[in-house]
């Protein structure tokens, strides 16, 4: 009987054997399909690879707005290769460090779980006093449409195999995948055009900031809020679309790219032999802070059961089930970090801390400091001036509990944000450090000294 068994080698799987490893050899990974992450093979890493591809020609093709006269003759044929290039670079490096793990401790193949201690492989059964499930998710796809469009149909995890950048595209969805994607393939000059079920786009929950999104991002980029397509017809190599009900139009495409979210793998492992309730795997009865399943010792991790599908959340949640483990039937909250959550489009959304609507459904006071990006010095002579940030300061601790932003370089901003939040400094202490002049920062100090003010008027009140 094992120590622990590892069901699943993406991100959180790799972070829990290495932290394992550390305190036995008694130790067991199964894995199905490909050794490494989704994050470096179909998700984080190949995606800003091509999104900084598209951004790099934007900026060049939209040169005068630092008052640059440029001609240019862009020859896009190498996009794909080089995005497929440094992915399997970093994949390399993944599947380099798996291949150094003792061969005993690893097995490729279906696990499926006959009782609370036992898992099947290929025939074979395998115990252990604790399981850590790591299989993580793959993108939501309607199986009647793709026996219809074939490979004309694709998600994410397809879409960086395409030979060649297509000279259309729709993408089915807005939220973060499809909104990086869409702006990015847009951007390299594949006419392409998003349809979106409701009126949002990425994450950002502030009513304010929703807003400026939208008519920012539709600026360069056709999405069709409100609309999702009515039918699909293959015609030739092309896909027919026909949308909005009431007065019908059609669009031709080369491809549509579905993104409208992800769903577990749990579905595989046949946790119903465990106990019969586990047979809807959206309904488990799974502990928010030790991840525990009921009464078990198992612990499930990462994108398998998340609302935050997040490659730095994985890695702890991973590390930290191996305590649990190894510690059971003593169990401990695992740790939870900071939120931070970053979406690389342009401007670059991101959430730091507490987003808006947590923090008005918790019924919490605070006050909101704003600061619009169009005319602040440092994003004009970057020619970036778009965008916003809020931030959210609560009203008896003057603490600075979240803040979500709309702006140039946010994925740097955010990191300060979330540090700060998790030192639970206040306002007062905030405004105290330095702030560099001209630097986008200074805009977080006027959103800052904004709410700031919200709360001196509040206190005379």
């Amino acid at each position: 009987m094992y120590d622990i068994i590892i069901i699943g080698a993406g991100t959180a799987g790799i972070s829990a054997y290495k932290e394992a490893i550390r305190h036995t050899q008694n130790i067991l990974v199964i894995n199905q399909g490909p050794w490494d992450t989704t994050c470096a093979r179909v998700g984080c890493m190949p995606s800003k690879v091509l999104i900084s591809t598209a951004n790099r020609m934007h900026d060049i093709l939209y040169a005068d707005e630092v008052a640059l006269n440029v001609k240019a003759d862009i020859d896009r044929s190498q996009v794909m290769q080089h995005v497929r290039r440094l992915r399997d670079r970093f994949t390399a490096a993944t599947l380099r460090d798996v291949e150094s793990w003792d061969p005993q401790h690893k097995i490729s193949g279906t696990a499926v779980f006959i009782n609370e201690n036992t898992v099947e492989v290929d025939g074979q059964h395998y115990q252990a006093k604790a399981f850590i499930i790591a299989v993580g998710s793959t993108p939501n796809i309607e199986i009647e449409l793709k026996n219809k469009l074939a490979e004309r149909l694709i998600t994410s995890d397809q879409v960086f195999e395409l030979e060649q950048l297509p000279r259309s595209l729709a993408v089915i969805g807005s939220g973060v995948i499809a909104i990086e994607l869409a702006q990015a393939f847009q951007r390299l000059g594949v006419k392409t055009t998003v349809f979106a079920r409701s009126a949002k786009v990425g994450v950002l929950t502030s009513p304010n900031l929703q807003k400026i999104a939208q008519q920012e991002i539709s600026k360069e980029l056709d999405i069709k809020f409100g609309y999702l397509p009515e039918s699909f017809e293959l015609i030739g190599d092309e896909v027919q679309i026909t949308y909005d009900k009431e007065n019908p139009q059609t669009l031709n495409v080369d491809y549509v790219l579905t993104a409208i979210g992800r769903k577990s793998n749990l579905s595989s492992l046949k946790l119903e032999n465990i106990h019969p309730d586990y047979k809807d795997t959206k309904q488990l009865d799974i502990d928010a802070n030790s991840k525990q399943l009921g009464k078990y010792p198992i612990f499930i991790v990462g994108d398998a059961y998340t609302s935050t599908p997040l490659q730095h959340e994985a890695a702890i949640e991973g590390k930290l089930a191996v305590k649990n483990c190894l510690n059971y039937p003593k169990i401990e909250n695992i740790k939870t970090l900071t939120p931070l959550g970053i979406v690389f489009s342009s401007p670059e959304m991101a959430i730091s801390g507490q987003n808006y609507a947590v923090l008005v459904k918790q019924g919490i006071e605070f006050v909101t400091g704003t600061v619009s990006y169009e005319k602040q010095g440092r994003a004009i002579v970057l020619g970036k001036n778009q965008g916003a940030v809020e931030v959210y300061v609560e009203k008896s601790t003057r603490r600075l509990l979240g803040a979500e932003l709309l702006v140039e370089s946010a994925e740097h901003m955010a990191h300060l944000l979330s540090w700060i939040i998790s030192q639970q400094l206040s306002i007062d202490e905030i405004l105290e450090m330095p702030f560099y002049h001209p630097t986008l920062e200074e805009g977080l100090r006027t959103a800052l000294k904004h709410a700031r003010r919200q709360l001196a008027a509040n206190s005379n009140g």
